[in-house]
């Protein structure tokens, strides 16, 4: 660069504007102003890692501000806030190996982060910075884990409610009354087998574990059982998905949560183990498939396996079970995996028919699902079907096909070499209709086989012989050996025998769900702590709220212990306590909650961040909430907005927060690739440091690029020459304002009006970016800015008013370079809340317009007429062209086709 007095110096000119906007306190949101109409912008806060920022971040900041920028001068009371999600295991591994405080490394990482982020010139009201690590913030979390834990679920009702209002029933003692509550807490304490990480030293959620390895550094992952934390999410799962239909989100995230939830209709069934007294209940969508259960399945964990199995299979039992524990849950259900299982020798009783079948357990049956146990029905289900074929287990055919479906899938069958099959069929068969006496005399007589007849014969085969069949027949059809059923469709049979099973008391209609219960207890040191005590006379006890915050206590070694117990077990002295009920010795929780904790709420404290005596003020709340725009990555789809809905909801049932749901309108950034086109990452070394970019090329080109690359929600590579591009892009616009010799005002700049041409094109362009900035096409809106710089540098004249107009519409994109332009024009006072500037619905319209031609789909000319024309005004004209009178050669059009604004086709 040149040392001229006028250059576009972006370093001195961004620093100076961050400086005085932060001085100024520019974007700091006035609570419950009445005058203006509310607008709360929200961006997913990060995770502070040493790493900070990669270019990919910014992204989605960049969109929010632009937006909060624009409804600033649209009039609106902008709350835009930013903080951090600071708890995390990197910073706790980082203290085991180093013996660094997780607060120290997790302050500086902040910093950093703060530093980067504040580089960018985002309008975050900074007055409003949270960090859930900050015990004055992470005492409301704990707050609101106690109210779960004060709370039980009122199912007649659908709402949470104290459990002081808990009907119990009469006659229980002390204990039992004690547990009978325990039981119905919305957090509650349970033994059970969870995902153990040994070298991260923590139990891991089933999203956080991947191809049988931590998420975060890829460490293996073991089944086990633990005593662990719960939230029953469970309780809201219908709300969850009800409500879905009220948030404006991307149908494919909302469909992903719903996916998530799983909602099945189905019945429950109950079999009774033979020559026992124990019953196994399942929970089954096809009740209509009973006849055909030819063996049941119990989950490696089902705690009647033990029971159940036979001296003579407990060592192969045994082998397995642990095998099983070594695999995630993902692993297990992965359907291209083999089948495998091991029969206990134990025997059911199927309920509809009596049959004897055999209790096998594989770990393609999970204990978190359902019941644990499945009816397996082999023709019916394709695990099934696999699972028998290996193991060689009868297969009964109970839902006929149709003609279609057995012949895509019984093509290698020897229809001529199977008579018996199908004679063994035909009474079935006719009974079911599904077949004639006519049309069997006729395959008989004809050679049994035709390919007329081939869809008619392959069902009768079906009917006694599916396991020639090379695969399961999973939809719905006709009811088949089935006893009295046999012949209802499908949705008569599920109904008329679930009836039939409630009944005679062996079942019931049931509706199950995929969601689990939220496991949210963590065995690591760097989470808030949980806010209860073990009291050997009182059981489990909360701490009242005036003993919050409950902080963690100073640890020289934060290595978990090989046990699985936590490293708060290890704080002795803080471990020590006094029961808050009864004054007696206690232990305190050595649990901690998960990172998601701080994160399910946090927008609720922006609100108020500084509050002691609530997490947020009432009125503040009522008036901010709902969250009008939430940005953030699509990766975050079920786990921290599904969590953040479930805790929302919550708070609404207690009186606490005023809307059934957190977030109005959802919008997902697309990933930025590495130059490469993929994605960025340390050990592929593409990752871009937008410290770099930002010092050779300014924040408002890297705000501009970011937004330039494409539709906000796509997937982009990162392109430096698209950078330069942006830059050159901005020396333009400044050159377009100042004199770079002099560093004055540009000569040509001058209060003088505007032709036609200029007029009309700035006000199509004031009109073009505010609606793309509605509609969140930030590409597009650069695109006509760039337009009207191109035609404004050109012009001998550039007139005063227009530039001033163009510098606030440019601002939301490129807020430094047009405050810094917007002084040089005169103004001694901030953009920031100027009035966005209003188009002309007349000046909008084009006065001309550029038609092509095409003759037989060729382009053959060009014209500009004006755009007052009518379709046969436009065709006249066409007409007239000495290029289309020489293409045309004589001919006449056969069509004239007139596309308004674009083209004219001739069709001869």
């Amino acid at each position: 660069m040149d040392e001229r007095k006028g250059e576009y110096n972006f370093n001195e000119i961004e620093k100076k504007w961050q400086q005085y906007w932060e001085t100024n306190k520019t974007f700091a949101a006035i609570d419950c102003d009445v005058r203006k109409p509310k607008y709360y912008v929200l961006d997913m806060f990060p995770y502070p890692s040493a790493q900070g920022l990669h270019v990919g971040h910014p992204e989605g900041y960049t969109a929010s501000d632009i937006v909060s920028r624009y409804k600033r001068m649209k009039g609106f009371n902008i709350l835009h806030p930013m903080g951090w999600d600071a708890f995390g295991l990197p910073a706790e591994q980082y203290a085991i190996q180093t013996g660094t405080h997780p607060a120290e490394t997790t302050q500086k990482n902040v910093d950093g982060m703060r530093r980067q982020i504040k580089s960018l010139g985002f309008s975050y009201d900074w007055g409003r910075e949270v960090n859930t690590t900050d015990p004055n913030y992470y005492k409301w979390t704990q707050w609101i884990f106690l109210r779960m834990f004060n709370s039980w679920f009122d199912e007649k009702q659908q709402k949470a409610k104290p459990i002081e209002e808990l009907p119990i029933p009469a006659g229980l003692n002390d204990v039992e009354k004690r547990k009978y509550i325990d039981d119905h807490r919305l957090a509650y304490e349970s033994e059970m087998p969870v995902n153990w990480c040994p070298a991260l030293g923590t139990v891991l959620a089933n999203e956080e574990v991947v191809g049988g390895v931590s998420e975060r550094g890829g460490h293996p992952v073991i089944r086990k059982p633990m005593r662990q934390w719960l939230l029953r999410i469970t309780e809201y799962a219908e709300r969850l998905l009800d409500d879905l239909v009220e948030v404006d989100w991307p149908e494919p995230i909302k469909e992903m949560q719903r996916n998530w939830i799983g909602k099945s209709i189905g019945a429950e069934v109950d079999f009774k183990v033979d020559g026992r007294g124990d019953t196994i209940r399942v929970f089954t969508t096809r009740p209509d498939t009973l006849f055909g259960a030819t063996y049941m399945v119990l989950a490696p964990e089902h705690p009647l396996v033990d029971v159940i199995t036979t001296k003579d299979k407990k060592a192969e039992v045994k082998k397995y079970r642990d095998e099983a524990a070594r695999k995630s849950d993902l692993d297990r259900t992965d359907l291209a995996k083999e089948k495998t299982g091991i029969f206990t020798g134990a025997y059911a009783i199927n309920p509809v028919n009596e049959a004897k079948i055999p209790i096998w357990i594989s770990d393609y049956v999970l204990i978190s699902y359902g019941t644990g146990a499945i009816m397996a029905v082999p023709a019916h289900d394709d695990r099934d079907f696999e699972f028998a074929k290996k193991f060689r287990i009868p297969i009964i055919a109970v839902v006929l096909p149709d003609e279609n479906w057995v012949l895509e899938h019984g093509k290698g069958i020897p229809l001529t070499e199977d008579l018996d099959s199908f004679i063994k069929a035909f009474p079935e068969a006719l009974k079911m209709g599904s077949v004639t006496v006519s049309e069997i005399e006729s395959i008989i007589k004809n050679g049994y086989w035709d390919a007329k007849n081939s869809g008619i014969v392959l069902r009768g085969i079906y009917i006694s012989n599916p396991e020639q069949f090379d695969a399961a027949f999973t939809g719905d059809g006709t009811a088949i050996n089935s006893g009295q059923f046999t012949g209802l469709s499908t949705p008569d049979f599920k109904e008329r025998i679930t009836n039939s099973l409630g009944q005679k008391g062996l079942g019931k209609k049931a509706i199950n769900y995929k969601l689990r219960d939220w496991l949210f207890s963590r065995q690591r040191y760097w989470g808030e702590p949980i806010p209860l005590v073990h009291c050997d006379k009182c059981g489990i006890v909360s701490l009242p709220e005036s003993a919050l915050p409950l902080t963690l206590p100073p640890m020289q070694d934060y290595t978990p212990p090989q046990t699985g117990e936590p490293p708060l077990s290890k704080a002795t002295e803080w471990l020590k306590t006094t029961c808050p009920k009864c004054g007696g010795p206690a232990k305190r929780e050595t649990n901690t909650m998960p990172q998601w904790a701080g994160s399910c709420w946090y927008y609720l404290r922006y609100i108020d961040p500084n509050n002691s005596g609530r997490c947020c003020d009432a009125k503040k709340e009522q008036y901010w909430m709902p969250v009008d725009l939430y940005i953030g990555g699509a990766e975050h789809a079920v786990l921290h907005l599904l969590y953040s809905r479930f805790w929302h909801k919550f708070l609404f049932d207690i009186g606490f927060v005023s809307t059934k749901e957190p977030f109005k309108k959802l919008i997902n950034q697309g990933m930025i690739l590495g130059e490469d086109g993929q994605k960025m990452s340390k050990s592929r070394g593409n990752v871009v440091n937008p410290d770099k970019v930002v010092a050779d090329y300014g924040a408002d080109s890297m705000r501009l690029y970011e937004m330039f690359m494409g539709p906000l929600e796509a997937v982009k590579p990162w392109s430096m020459q698209g950078v330069e591009g942006v830059y050159r892009f901005l020396q333009r616009v400044w050159r377009l304002v100042v004199d770079e010799e002099t560093g004055n005002l540009n000569p040509a700049v001058k209060d003088a009006g505007a032709d036609e041409a200029t007029t009309r094109l700035l006000h199509q362009t004031i009109k073009k970016v505010g609606g793309d900035v509605e509609t969140f096409n930030f590409n597009t809106a650069i695109s006509a800015m760039m337009i009207l710089v191109n035609h404004l540098i050109k012009q001998p004249v550039v007139p005063k008013a227009v530039v001033e107009q163009f510098m606030l519409i440019l601002s939301p994109f490129a807020p430094h370079i047009a405050e810094e332009l917007w002084q040089k024009l005169g103004h001694n006072k901030t953009l920031t809340y100027d009035d966005w500037p209003k188009f002309d619905a007349e000046l909008v319209k084009e006065a001309e317009i550029e038609l092509a031609i095409q003759v037989n789909g060729k382009i053959k000319d060009k014209i500009v007429v004006s755009a007052q024309l009518d379709d046969e005004q436009i065709k006249q004209k066409v007409l007239a062209s000495e290029k289309v009178i020489a293409a045309l050669a004589g001919k006449q059009p056969k069509k004239v086709i007139v596309i308004k604004s674009r083209l004219v086709n001739i069709v001869v």
